[in-house]
């Protein structure tokens, strides 16, 4: 997948950068920065894409063996 690609978000998140990228737009950012601050803010506030691979979904409280 090439870098700045955007098939690895999910529906909701997609629909999320637009509704954020319309309200930097309205402030008068361009078109091209406010996207970029829109996928910006939704990586911070999402951690990034759809995550897949091996050790992911794990219990964040498991307990270590000893």
């Amino acid at each position: 997948m090439p870098r700045g690609s955007k098939s690895a978000y999910t529906g909701k998140q997609k629909r999320k950068a637009e509704h954020i990228e319309k309200g930097y737009k309205r402030k008068g950012v361009s078109t091209k920065e406010a996207e970029r601050r829109a996928w910006a803010t939704v990586n911070k506030q999402e951690g990034g894409g759809k995550k897949s691979g091996s050790g992911r979904g794990g219990s964040k409280t498991a307990k270590k063996k000893k």
